[in-house]
């Protein structure tokens, strides 16, 4: 189980590592990708579900990454809000993001900054780890 969280946990910092090359690249489309989210019931659940995997493979892999105490509360913080937002109807979810969006594509250079160190943490959370992969 833990190595099946930690290749969920590597994953997901590689996609938030990856966002930032494509908003500074091609700014135009992270906005795109960013303004999908919440836009329909479809893409709302997919991203809660995906958040709740992310959050728990956080959580299960936590007792073996640098920092444990920190990656066991991140993750407990994303399948928590991810929990409340499957319970919630989707479009509040979308209201949110109407009214944020302009604000994060505003600031994409800086919302890019926190993904990219985001994203190296949770690879340096488990690769500077104890335990094995």
């Amino acid at each position: 189980m833990s190595v099946a969280a930690a290749v969920v946990v590597i994953a997901s910092g590689l996609a938030l590592i990856a966002f930032p090359g494509v908003a500074f690249a091609k700014p135009a489309i992270a906005g795109r990708f960013l303004a999908a989210f919440a836009s329909s019931a479809r893409t709302h659940y997919a991203e809660q579900v995906l958040r709740l995997i992310a959050g728990a493979a956080l959580v299960v892999r936590s007792p073996i990454m640098w920092q444990p105490k920190m990656f066991w509360l991140v993750g407990w913080a994303i399948v928590v809000s991810s929990a409340v937002l499957l319970c919630v109807p989707w479009q509040w979810h979308h209201r949110l993001g109407k009214r944020l969006l302009p604000l994060v594509v505003r600031h994409l250079r800086w919302y890019a900054a926190g993904s990219f160190a985001f994203g190296a943490l949770l690879l340096y959370g488990v690769l500077a780890g104890g335990g094995a992969a």
